[in-house]
């Protein structure tokens, strides 16, 4: 809008006749705008891109479709094509969608690496790890966030759901905080957006833990969770050439983790016991 460019010059002592004429609209046009600068319209339009940002960076594989569905829910009405508009005006796009050039790289980071790949700890709750593993099937693909205890390798809380947001790494934070109870915990994970969100650092804050991050592209920063899913993957996800719901998919590693890799996997780093036996064990010995 050159509206305001028009105040300006006139602060410069260049009438507005002159300015309007140059830029190639009228006066009454400018006196209209400048009797109302800011309309309803604009103002709504406003709001609307300030709820959408905020929708996108907790969740930034949201495209318009699903941040319309969004905005309904906090109250906000609007059609899509209105938020598809204003989404591609603020080049608000999912993370998901098709890009040209070089890919985007994760973003800063919102917590300094407190574990420098010091993956073990005395004692349970002082370090948790945290990460996203995907797997496809016949509905779609089928999302796990799992938060393991760096102790006794006990998957704490986990949480699965057909859509990567930051709903689903604050849901496996919050069923491990309901378990354990922590205070003061530690909980490492990488740069993916879902641990950045506003969502998830709130989550962190208000059940008392501490954040931590890895560097970009450094795998190794969390590889005791490449471990686990590593292990999911080899005696769950590879069982079956083909998975045709994603419920199917899910019973099966619900069965896997409280089954099989709590109660019957016996692990060399807890001394030939099970995260469950081993856990035990500890509580047995602080009880004495």
């Amino acid at each position: 809008m050159m509206f305001p460019l028009v105040l300006d010059l006139a602060a410069d002592k260049i009438p507005v006749a002159v300015t309007c004429r140059v830029l190639g609209f009228s006066k009454q046009a400018f006196y209209a705008w400048k009797a109302n600068p800011v309309s309803q319209r604009d103002w709504d339009d406003a709001h609307l891109i300030n709820a959408a940002v905020d929708i996108h960076h907790d969740d930034p594989e949201f495209g318009y479709r699903f941040i319309t569905d969004e905005l309904e829910r906090v109250g906000i009405k609007a059609s899509r094509n209105r938020v598809n508009r204003l989404c591609t005006q603020q080049r608000i796009f999912s993370n998901h969608s098709r890009k040209r050039g070089p890919a985007r790289l994760p973003g800063p980071p919102v917590h300094e690496d407190l574990v420098a790949r010091r993956f073990r700890a005395a004692q349970p709750n002082l370090l948790w790890l945290t990460d996203i593993t995907e797997h496809p099937t016949d509905e779609g693909k089928l999302y796990l966030c799992a938060v393991k205890d760096a102790c006794t390798n006990r998957i704490v809380g986990y949480s699965i759901a057909d859509r990567m947001t930051s709903e689903l790494a604050v849901n496996a934070l919050r069923n491990a905080v309901a378990l354990r109870r922590p205070v003061g915990t530690v909980v490492h994970s990488d740069r993916g957006s879902q641990f950045r969100s506003h969502a998830y650092v709130r989550a962190l804050r208000d059940a008392g833990l501490v954040g931590s991050m890895g560097r970009v592209g450094a795998c190794a920063d969390n590889a005791a969770m490449e471990s686990f899913f590593s292990l999911l993957q080899k005696n769950v996800l590879n069982r079956q050439r083909r998975w045709h719901t994603r419920e199917q998919l899910r019973l099966a590693i619900v069965v896997w983790i409280e089954r099989t890799y709590h109660r019957r996997r016996r692990q060399d780093a807890l001394g030939r016991l099970t995260p469950i036996e081993f856990e035990t064990l500890l509580q047995t010995a602080h009880a004495a």
